[in-house]
């Protein structure tokens, strides 16, 4: 993969992803074109990366619709598919991690412990085998591409980070692989993730209020729904992902997490 990086037209733009890819990845792959131009290439890799999987995640039932997605991959116009086992990207005895320890303290980092080092490792073992100019990423996981910003300013990765808007259902649930793990009743009752969070914000508009209150009531709508079960629902400062300090202004970030069944669910929306 990294002879054949060194070999074609530039700019290399890279995507990303552990597959079972959906109409949000291809809207990533789209934007990927668009900056690598007629001459530039777009690579896209599938990896279900085992590292940033808790021991009671969902690693083994992770969807790997490999024919579908190199399939999807071509019609969208990639150059290049990289699809390695684990074993190729990880030496039995591997020893060296990338762990960001700021960003990473609050929202999926504090649920999720080590999830973001195996992400920040295997992206960068990423960008250092495909030499990538550009990485685009999906703003759905807000926390992933913040930390994944810092960790190439911080490390002089010489890649330029792009994000994408997340797209959505027509009823408003955000596009995830994992959404094919819900049943047709909890499906029907996912869309209140974002039904809570524009209400979040519509209220917001009137009277901004405390961020405890903030989220504590779109907990509450959450919560009307029979099979939710909220893993967070936090109110931060946008930009620092930490408790906003009372009194100043700035953005807030309202980000959620919950599980319907067995499956859980992020999204997310920001407050100016």
């Amino acid at each position: 993969m990294a002879r054949a990086c060194r070999a074609v037209a530039r700019p290399l733009v890279l995507v990303p992803t552990m597959g079972a890819l959906h109409e949000g990845h291809l809207a990533l792959v789209a934007r990927a074109r668009k900056l690598a131009g007629e001459g530039g290439t777009v690579a896209v890799s599938i990896f279900v990366n085992p590292t940033q999987f808790g021991p009671k995640e969902d690693f083994s039932r992770y969807p790997r619709p490999l024919r579908e997605d190199t399939a999807r991959c071509r019609a969208a116009g990639v150059d290049l598919l990289f699809t390695p086992s684990p074993a190729a990207m990880y030496e039995a005895d591997h020893s060296v991690w990338i762990d960001e320890e700021a960003l990473s303290a609050t929202l999926c980092g504090a649920s999720r412990p080590g999830h973001f080092r195996g992400v920040c490792t295997v992206v960068g073992k990423l960008f250092n085998l495909t030499g990538a100019d550009v990485g685009v990423f999906g703003k759905k996981d807000v926390q992933q591409l913040a930390i994944i910003r810092r960790m190439v300013r911080d490390l002089n990765f010489p890649v330029r980070i792009v994000g994408v808007e997340t797209v959505r259902e027509r009823d408003g649930l955000a596009m995830s692989s994992r959404n094919r793990y819900l049943s047709p009743e909890e499906r029907a009752q996912a869309p209140i993730l974002r039904q809570a969070l524009l209400a979040a914000r519509e209220r917001s508009r009137k009277r901004r209020g405390s961020p405890e209150k903030l989220a504590a009531e779109v907990a509450a709508r959450i919560r009307t729904a029979p099979t939710a079960r909220i893993d967070y629902v936090s109110v931060l400062d946008a930009e620092r992902l930490r408790p906003p300090v009372r009194g100043k202004t700035g953005r807030w970030l309202v980000a959620v997490a919950v599980f319907f069944g067995k499956t859980r669910l992020i999204d997310h929306l920001e407050i100016p």
